[in-house]
Parts: structure tokens; sequence; C-alpha cells
């Protein structure tokens, strides 16, 4: 499967945080990016085997964001 997952960073905690918006409450955390990437890959494999263990078959719908740049 396919996710879409936003990544922030975040200077108090000095790495990333990132965020499966199609999984409420799926978010993770890592120092560096790839860390972020590993951390969050295996929090959505939690979320989705806990779904299942609990027969819910309902994901949030799916949404397009895009994040950019604009300079005035």
């Amino acid at each position: 499967m396919k996710f879409q997952v936003i990544f922030t960073f975040d200077s108090e905690y000095n790495g990333y945080v990132a965020e499966v918006p199609r999984l409420p409450g799926c978010v993770s955390q890592g120092k560096t990016m790839d860390e972020a990437i590993a951390n969050i890959k295996d929090a959505i494999q939690g979320y989705l085997y806990v779904q299942n263990k609990h027969q819910i078959d309902e994901l949030k719908e799916e949404t397009i964001s895009f994040i950019g740049e604009v300079i005035v």
C-alpha cells in the first residue's frame, strides 16, 4: 500500500516528525530523515495490523496535498 506522509522538521526535538493524514493518530519521528522514514513505516504497519486484528476495514479518505513556497 502507498500512503502520503507529511514530514516536518521540529527544531525543539531537533529531528523530523512524520504524520500519515489517512491514518488518524499515526505519527512517528526520527533524528534523521532516514530514521523518520523507517519509524513511520513501522508505525503504519502497526496501525494496519491493529485495524486488521480488530476487523476494522475503513480508512480515512485520502486527500492530495502539495507543499510549496511562495516568495513575496
